[in-house]
């Protein structure tokens, strides 16, 4: 199937298929006389392995790993796991991060009554240091 195919029935654009290739996420295909790509119905399933993966938020360089992993029949999963296991607890470490953050900014908010002078603003004197 040509590239135009590909990206549809993978739910993909054309410029998705392109930039996959070149970062080496999809093998190079072969090419027919006419020099147009020739896809096979293994690349779809490719490249709804990496729309998935990066639905859940894994980089490329962590997909690239992943197809690496699931490539080695008869290997074992404690890769795919251990790979799995970071991102959790990256995604983990930034969702604290972000409640902190939203913390802040309420308790910034619940400060302002939202009217008076400005150089009396509690969000302003507290993100420059001054808490009075």
């Amino acid at each position: 199937m040509k590239i135009g195919e590909l990206a549809q029935r993978a739910g993909v654009g054309i410029d998705t298929v392109r930039y996959y290739e070149r970062r080496g996420l999809l093998p190079l295909p072969m090419r027919q006389l006419s020099g147009y790509r020739r896809f096979e119905a293994k690349d779809i399933a490719r490249l709804q392995f990496v729309r998935k993966a990066k639905a859940l938020g894994f980089t490329l360089e962590e997909i690239r790993e992943l197809l690496a992993l699931s490539s080695r029949r008869g290997g074992d999963m404690a890769g795919v796991k251990a790979t799995t296991t970071q991102k959790l607890a990256d995604l983990e470490s930034k969702i604290d991060e972000l409640t902190r953050i939203r913390n802040g900014l309420r308790t910034l908010l619940n400060s302002c009554p939202g009217h008076g002078a400005v150089e009396r603003c509690p969000i302003l004197n507290a993100l420059g240091g001054d808490e009075t």
